[in-house]
């Protein structure tokens, strides 16, 4: 059994005026992790890392995810290592596929994308690790001879996390990687053929979930509905099809006219399974129940309409506040 780590997310639409004052707290309540989000349209991964970072003295911050199409490799590995080397030890980079649409939307999406995300994770690794990387001429990612100046290299190499979800991706994650960032709903269904799949002993395993944390459960549940109003469609059939309900929820989902009816159908058991929603003990079980099948960061994505009061509610679950 694994004890997770806590760790909150960023919110991307997040005031930028807020975004320092939002990490600030979150280190200051006792997280463990901090999370920004690369989503087309809003803020680079990168640029809200290295602000959070310098604004704060001691918790670790991931990037989830980097669209590996996005972006050069090359450039990729010196954003990486910069950041590595002026905070070592305290940034990790999610890196993954990114959304088919957006990525079609800026002409970026591979014709092999499994392919392209081994060999771009394969050569971000190598040029962390100062090595010099040679490609062939048709290989998916094309290096000649591109290498990290010395100076450059960090001490602490940052791990890589792929940000993945089907079966043949996440099997490419215990290759090339070293953990996997499994974005939200993380039922400990879902976790454990996730972890499976990927079958790599040691790996770390980064999951995301709605949360939402209240004295009264039912209040809780309530607030964690809006966030799971989408589940089911069919990006997110791997997220699904591990559930015991996944028949039911489906059927649930062709009924429904519009995601906020279907939000405001789902029954209490199934927000419960499928969101970190409830109680501060009932919330710090689900977390548990996460960790028993081998997660070993849980990242809670607050949703409350004021995300610096959300982090309030959150951190009642840190092992500090149930004392």
């Amino acid at each position: 059994m694994t004890t997770p780590s806590l760790g909150v997310l960023l919110p991307r639409d997040l005031p930028a005026d807020r975004v320092l004052a939002h990490a600030r707290r979150a280190e200051d309540l006792g997280f463990d992790e901090l999370w920004v989000v690369e989503d087309l349209g809003f803020r680079g991964g990168a640029a809200q890392a290295a602000a959070v970072l310098a604004a704060t003295e001691r918790i670790h911050v991931g990037i989830g995810i980097l669209p590996a199409a996005a972006r050069d490799v090359a450039f990729a590995a010196m954003d990486a290592a910069t950041l590595a080397g002026m905070f070592p030890g305290r940034v990790t980079f999610g890196v993954g596929h990114g959304m088919p649409d957006w990525m079609r939307s800026v002409g970026r999406w591979p014709a092999r994308p499994l392919t392209y995300l081994e060999a771009y994770t394969r050569a971000l690794r190598a040029l962390l690790r100062g090595e010099t990387v040679t490609t062939a001429p048709d290989a998916p990612v094309v290096l000649d001879g591109v290498a990290l100046d010395p100076s450059s290299v960090p001490d602490v190499v940052p791990d890589v996390l792929l940000g993945v979800r089907g079966p043949r991706s996440l099997a490419a994650a215990g290759r090339v990687a070293e953990g996997v960032v499994l974005a939200e709903p993380c039922a400990p269904a879902y976790v454990r053929a996730a972890v499976a799949q990927v079958a790599a002993p040691g790996t770390r395993v980064v999951t995301y979930d709605v949360a939402a944390v209240d004295d009264d459960e039912a209040r809780a549940l309530e607030r964690a509905r809006p966030g799971l109003a989408w589940i089911g469609e069919p990006d997110w059939a791997p997220h699904v099809a591990p559930l015991p309900f996944a028949a039911d929820l489906a059927d649930l989902r062709a009924r429904c006219t519009s995601p906020e009816a279907f939000a405001a159908a789902l029954p209490d058991a199934w927000v419960r399974e499928l969101a970190l929603a409830g109680t501060p003990d009932g919330v710090r079980e689900r977390v548990a129940a996460r960790g028993e099948v081998g997660a070993t960061t849980c990242v809670l994505f607050p949703t409350a309409p004021d995300p610096l009061a959300a982090l309030e509610d959150l951190a009642r679950v840190l092992p500090a506040a149930a004392v």
